[in-house]
């Protein structure tokens, strides 16, 4: 390891010059600097470690490394905080709409710290959601060089022989509403489903993001699948901080890497892995911050020409610690470079291209682990992740539809304009298969900060109507969420879209053959009802809800802040 002072022109060279030096350097000398130290690099971790969730309470380790390794490396490590909500804590209660919020937060704290402080680099480290797409945006405002670190994932629970992860949980909610499985159990399945620390198992919003962020390249390889309780784990975090020192002597920047080639790369893995609906909400983020032109259309292109390549939860079998075993991320990536589905020679953290990277992985799976199926033999012709669109989504929305045997329903709208009244009555026995669920005044603004619906998702595959019952929303869906499920309608109902003219009763079709969302009731009829309406009253007027729910754009694009 090359540890000879690191030249820098920009940043840290603004505490030895000027008129300013005295007192910036005395500052430093406070907390322990030597004179020595002034010559090298000034490298922020941003540490999302916490114990409010498991997914981040074994970051610590990982923060720890990481400064062992940028100072072994020639620099000088800047520790500060960012924040995380936990989705499965939070799930139907009114903390889940400050989720989406924290990924602004997250996002405002590392752009404030690395700006504020003039940091010649930063390393990120998060393990809940919104923490890597929260991490990268911050990262992107900022450009400087940057890495992130992925906290890892869980390894599965388990219970009478049945392998668990945290969906299991809001299944067995509805499976003991509906008088399949006992109390006991369901108290044992709550006990045995989290068995340690590391992000949600399957390829849910947190495992997808890391994978989309190493086909980025703005992880190293194979890291985005390594278990957090691993000593790998650590191993890495330290050889990430090895690699940014590289890449601040090389000034390779974030949006030197995020690209809109590197962009279809990271959609193209999220389509060939079967990853989460909100990678469609946060990559219009993360495309905004990076001044890249990326619309929801774009999925859609990438989804027709990307296969489903991996047996993975939800809709699958597998979690991801399978799929690090059968050959991580670089092997799918591998299958995809050599279809003619990746941009190779984009550029990555390491300084090496893609297909660099690429170079010394096996051109097809192991035989030996049925994870990861070859090209010519995919799970689906197709990716999971369809735009809707139709006159209750004129912007779009967003359907995962792999899983089920027939993605096409009409039915009756059972409307309700909250989470909760909605989780009731499929608890309750009142959603018959055939029905389509309405949940509405739940988007950006309207929820406000567009909290997820795993509880009624689970309670309707808990009671058996996963593929029987359709349910629409202009919020969101936990990554762990399949069936028959439309998100992100847009434009939601607070800001006046159709969604919140739909009356009980009225019939609605979800078709992902034709990519339609259908509200058949007529235009005059439509003009009828839109006369005299005008949006609720804020459900917050002070404080960061009220803030959000003031700036955030449309869900079709990113639900950003700052789209002026």
């Amino acid at each position: 390891m090359d540890t000879k002072p690191i030249k820098i022109n920009r940043r840290s060279a603004n505490i030895t010059e000027g008129k300013s030096r005295a007192p910036n350097r005395s500052m430093y000398y406070g907390m322990g600097y030597e004179e020595g130290d002034f010559v090298k690099p000034m490298v922020g971790v941003a540490n999302g470690h916490s114990t409010i969730t498991p997914c981040n309470s074994g970051l610590q380790k990982l923060a720890d490394a990481a400064v062992a390794g940028i100072l072994e490396a020639g620099g000088n490590a800047q520790i500060f905080g960012t924040p995380t909500i936990s989705d499965g804590m939070a799930m139907g209660t009114e903390g889940m709409k400050y989720s989406l919020v924290s990924r602004e937060v997250i996002s405002d704290c590392v752009e404030t710290c690395v700006q504020g402080q003039w940091m010649d680099g930063v390393l990120v480290i998060g393990g809940c959601d919104k923490n890597m797409p929260g991490g990268l945006m911050g990262m992107l405002r900022a450009n400087v060089p940057a890495i992130y670190v992925y906290g890892g994932t869980i390894l599965p629970g388990y219970y009478n022989g049945q392998e668990l992860n945290i969906v299991s949980v809001f299944e067995a909610v509805g499976q003991n509403a509906a008088g399949s499985l006992s109390d006991q159990d369901l108290t044992e399945i709550e006990k045995h489903a989290i068995p340690g620390t590391g992000s949600c198992g399957g390829m849910y919003t947190a495992n997808t993001m890391s994978s989309a962020f190493e086909a980025l390249g703005i992880s190293l390889p194979y890291s985005s699948t390594m278990a957090n309780v691993h000593e790998e784990k650590v191993r890495s975090a330290r050889e990430s901080a090895h690699v940014l020192l590289e890449a601040i002597k090389k000034d390779i920047k974030p949006r030197d890497i995020v690209t809109r080639k590197s962009i279809e790369n990271a959609v193209s893995v999220i389509m060939a892995t079967g990853g989460s609906t909100n990678a469609v909400l946060h990559f219009l983020a993360i495309a905004h911050c990076a001044g890249v032109e990326w619309t929801i259309d774009d999925f859609e292109r990438i989804r027709k020409r990307v296969p489903v390549l991996c047996d993975l939860k939800p809709s699958g079998k597998s979690l991801a610690v399978e799929l690090h075993k059968a050959g991580g991320i670089p092997q799918v990536m591998k299958i995809l470079l050599n279809a003619g589905l990746l941009h190779g020679d984009c550029m990555t953290i390491t300084g090496k291209t893609i297909a660099e990277v690429l170079n010394d992985v096996p051109d097809v799976p192991r035989a030996d682990q049925t994870v990861i199926r070859p090209i010519g033999k995919p799970m689906y012709a197709q990716g999971h992740l369809a735009i809707l669109k139709g006159n209750l989504s004129p912007e779009g929305a967003v359907a995962k539809i792999t899983g089920l045997k027939n993605p096409v329903i009409t039915g009756p709208a059972r409307v309700f304009d909250d989470e909760q009244s909605a989780l009731q009555a499929i608890l309750d026995g009142k959603i018959k298969a055939g029905d389509v669920m309405v949940l509405r005044y739940l988007g950006p603004k309207g929820g406000p900060g567009m909290p997820e619906m795993l509880a009624p998702t689970g309670a309707l595959i808990g009671a058996g109507l996963g593929e029987s019952v359709g349910l629409i929303t202009d919020g969101r869906f936990s990554g762990g969420t399949w069936g028959m499920v439309v998100g992100h309608v847009a434009p939601e109902a607070a800001a006046g879209g159709n969604i919140a003219f739909v009356n009980e009763g009225d019939s609605i079709t979800i078709d992902a053959h034709q990519l339609k969302l259908e509200l058949h009731v007529s235009e005059a009829e439509l003009a009828l009802r839109k006369q005299g309406w005008t949006p609720p009253k804020p459900r917050y007027t002070r404080g960061v809800q009220a803030k959000f729910a003031f700036n955030a754009s449309s869900a079709s694009k990113g639900a950003v802040l700052d789209n002026y």
